[in-house]
C-alpha cells in the first residue's frame, strides 16, 4: 500500500469523502501543463494495473500499468510524444486538510485530438525495459542483473544491493545458459524475478521494484465498501514447483509434504541450467518457500475506492458472502477517476487442478519427440457415441505442449444428426368464394354460367413443421473459457457437417496446455455416432499425448500372511483395474519369478 497517514485510512472509508483528481504533463522539452478536476471528461480517466494474468498466479512477472485520461486541453498533441504525466488523489480529511496521493508517472504513448478534448494513453517505465538484449552469457548475482537492466534502461531501482542479497536466492551467482530464449531486458527481469520468488512493478514514483506475496492483511474491507463481490469457494494454494532442465531434457519437480496444492511451473528458466543438482534444488526450495504465502480466496469486486491500495496488498473481507478468516491479495486492479474502483485476485482450484498439474513432470519426455522445424498435426476420433441436448457437453480434449513458443491451430469436423423439434405455426387465410343462387337449374344440359353471391372469408389454418435446432460451440484453453468467440449454427432435422476453426496463439514453451471443445442444442437433439468427430491441433515444435505411451498405474493390497508349515497363508488379496480407452486392442500378460521369502528362503512358484 502506498504510505498514507492513519487519518487517510479513516477518511477514505467514511460514507461521505471530498476530494479531486489532477495531474501534470512535462513534454519531453520541457514544457509543463498542468490539469485539474474541471479539465478531465468525466468517466474518461483511468488507471490499470496487474501482476498476474487472469487465470492465476504468477511468478515473474512485469506487467506494465496503463493511464488513460480525456482533457479539455488546447495542447498540441504532436508534442507530448514521451511525455511524463503524474496523476495525484487528494482527498480531505477530518481536519480540513488535503492529502494527496500520487498514482504514478507514466510516459505517454498515444494522444489523440478531438474538436474540444485530448485523449491520452499512458504507461508507466516498465516499458523501457524492451531493449534488446544483446549478451547471450553472462554471470553475476539477482543485484548484477538488476543493476545492469537498470543503467542500461535509464530506470532507478527501489532497492539497495543489501535489500537485494539479503532476499532468497539473493546471494547466489547466476549464469545465463547459452541457448535461451532472452530477448529484452525486460525477460531479463521476468527470469531474475522467479529466482528471487517474486514479482516486478514499477512503483508510483517511477522506480522499479521487487515484490512478494505475503499474509499480513493491510486493511479490511467491509460489505458497505463494495458495490458487488464475488468470492470462490475454494482457497488458491501450491505445493510444488517444477523446472525444466534443457541440458539433461527433464522437468526437475520439488514438492512439499503433503504434496496436495497446486504446481508452479517456472519453465525454462535460462538462470537455472548451470549449476550442481544441489544447488539448482536449493533455489528452488527457497522460490517454493517464498510461494507458500499464496494461500489466497479469489475474488472480483468493485468497491468505493482506495487509491492507496496497490499489487500485492493482502486484503481481509467480512460481511456478506465474505469469509472474514480468509485473506487474499490484490493481483490486479482498475482505479476509474471519480467512480468505482474494481479489485480481484485471480487463482485455481487445487482439487480441480492438482492432478494436471503433476502431468507438468511428463512435459519433457512429450518434447524430446519433438522436432522443432517440423509441422507436427495431432488428430482425435471420438471412441464413443455422444448425444448432444440442451446441456453442455465435452466432444473433445486434446493436451499438447510445445519445445518453443509458437501458434497452433484447432481444427475440426463433426458429422451430426439433428433432430429438431417440430413447431406449431399459425396463420389466417384470405378468399372470395361464390355462393350459387337457389334458382339454378342444376339439371339443364345447356352450358350456363353459374351465377350467385361473392361472399368475402378468412378462415385461421394450423400446421405442424420442422422447426430449427440451434448448435452453440464452446472452447477452453487450459480450463479458461474461450469468451471473445461463440460459433453457432442454426440447423434443420438431418445430417449436417459442423466446421469448426481457432487459433491458439502465444503458446508458451515446455508448459501442458489442454483445448476443449463442448457443444450444447437448443430447440432439437444431435447424435454423433464412433468416430464422427475428426480433430487436430497443429503447429510447428508440437508434441501431444493423444496416446497411450504404455504406461500403467497398478496398486496391490496385503494384509499379513504365513507360508509353509507355520507359515499358513492368513489371508492374500489381489486386485488390479485398468482402463484403456482406445479403439485398438491390446493383449496383457503377467508373469512372476520364482520368489525366496523369509531366513528360510524357500521358493514357492505364483502365476
Amino acid at each position: 500500500m502506498y504510505a498514507v497517514s492513519d487519518e487517510f485510512l479513516t477518511a477514505v472509508q467514511e460514507n461521505t469523502r471530498t476530494y479531486y483528481w489532477s495531474g501534470t504533463i512535462t513534454t519531453t522539452a520541457g514544457k509543463v501543463y498542468d490539469f485539474d478536476y474541471k479539465n478531465i471528461v468525466k468517466g474518461s480517466g483511468y488507471v490499470t494495473s496487474k501482476c498476474c494474468s487472469s487465470s492465476e498466479i504468477e511468478l515473474g512477472t512485469v506487467y506494465s500499468a496503463e493511464m488513460g485520461i480525456t482533457l479539455y486541453s488546447d495542447v498540441d498533441r504532436y508534442t507530448l510524444e514521451d511525455a511524463v504525466v503524474e496523476l495525484y488523489y487528494h482527498l480531505k480529511l477530518s481536519d480540513g486538510s488535503y492529502e494527496t496521493v500520487l498514482m504514478g508517472i507514466f510516459e505517454v504513448a498515444e494522444a489523440n485530438r478531438t474538436l474540444n478534448c485530448l485523449e491520452i494513453t499512458a504507461y508507466d517505465y516498465m516499458l523501457r525495459f524492451d531493449k534488446d538484449f544483446s549478451s547471450t552469457d553472462s554471470t553475476g548475482t539477482a543485484w548484477g542483473f538488476i543493476s545492469l537492466c537498470c543503467t542500461a534502461c535509464d530506470v532507478e531501482c527501489a532497492h539497495t544491493q543489501e535489500e537485494i542479497e539479503a532476499m532468497s536466492n539473493g546471494n547466489i551467482t547466476l549464469s545465463i545458459y547459452s541457448e535461451n530464449d532472452i530477448e529484452t531486458y525486460r525477460d531479463v527481469l521476468y527470469y531474475v524475478a522467479q529466482i528471487l520468488g517474486g514479482f516486478f512493478i514499477i512503483n508510483r514514483t517511477g522506480q522499479l521494484e521487487l515484490r512478494k506475496y505475503g499474509t499480513d492483511a493491510v486493511m479490511e474491507i467491509e460489505s458497505k465498501h463494495r458495490f458487488s463481490s464475488s468470492f470462490s469457494d475454494f482457497i488458491t494454494r501450491y505445493t510444488a514447483i517444477s523446472s525444466t532442465n534443457l541440458r539433461t531434457e527433464t522437468a526437475e519437480y520439488y514438492s512439499l509434504d503433503p504434496d496436495d496444492g497446486l504446481t508452479m511451473n517456472l519453465g525454462s528458466n535460462p538462470l537455472l541450467q548451470f549449476g550442481l543438482e544441489a544447488t539448482r534444488q536449493e533455489i528452488c526450495m527457497n522460490i517454493l518457500s517464498d510461494l507458500q504465502a499464496v494461500n489466497y480466496v479469489p475474488f472480483d469486486s468493485d468497491t468505493i475506492g482506495n487509491p492507496a491500495l496497490d499489487l500485492g496488498d493482502v486484503l481481509r473481507f467480512s460481511g456478506g458472502s465474505a469469509d472474514e478468516e480468509q485473506i487474499t491479495c490484490i493481483t490486479s486492479f482498475n482505479c476509474v477517476i471519480g467512480g468505482k474502483m474494481t479489485l480481484k485476485c485471480v487463482g485455481k482450484n487445487p482439487r480441480l487442478s492438482q492432478a494436471k498439474s503433476k502431468n507438468d513432470k511428463n512435459i519433457s519426455g512429450l518434447l524430446s519427440q519433438v522436432d522443432a522445424a517440423e509441422i507436427a498435426i495431432h488428430t482425435y476420433t471420438n471412441a464413443s457415441a455422444y448425444t448432444i441436448g440442451s446441456s453442455k457437453t465435452e466432444v473433445v480434449s486434446i493436451e499438447f505442449a510445445a519445445s518453443q513458443d509458437t501458434s497452433a491451430e484447432f481444427i475440426a469436423q463433426i458429422l451430426i444428426d439433428i433432430a429438431a423439434d417440430t413447431v406449431t405455426k399459425t396463420a389466417t387465410v384470405e378468399g372470395t368464394i361464390t355462393i350459387p343462387d337457389a334458382s339454378t337449374d342444376s339439371d339443364s344440359s345447356e352450358d350456363t354460367e353459374t351465377s350467385g353471391t361473392e361472399v368475402e372469408v378468412s378462415l385461421p389454418v394450423t400446421w405442424t413443421e420442422d422447426g430449427e435446432a440451434l448448435v452453440y460451440v464452446v472452447y477452453e484453453l487450459n480450463d479458461d473459457e474461450i469468451t471473445v468467440f461463440y460459433p453457432v449454427e442454426t440447423w434443420h432435422s438431418g445430417k449436417h457437417i459442423l466446421t469448426l476453426y481457432y487459433p491458439i496463439s502465444d503458446i508458451t514453451s515446455d508448459v501442458l496446455n489442454t483445448f476443449k471443445a463442448y457443444l450444447r442444442l437448443e430447440n432439437g437433439t444431435g447424435t454423433v455416432e464412433i468416430g464422427g468427430w475428426l480433430a487436430v491441433i497443429t503447429g510447428q515444435a508440437l508434441g501431444a499425448t493423444y496416446k497411450w505411451d504404455g504406461t500403467l498405474e497398478f496398486e496391490d493390497e496385503y494384509t499379513s500372511f504365513t507360508i509353509g508349515g507355520g507359515f499358513a497363508v492368513k489371508s492374500f488379496n489381489d486386485s488390479m483395474d485398468y482402463e484403456m480407452i482406445e479403439q485398438k486392442e491390446y493383449d496383457y500378460t503377467e508373469s512372476v519369478a520364482r520368489v525366496s521369502i523369509g531366513a528360510f528362503a524357500s521358493p514357492f512358484d505364483a502365476e
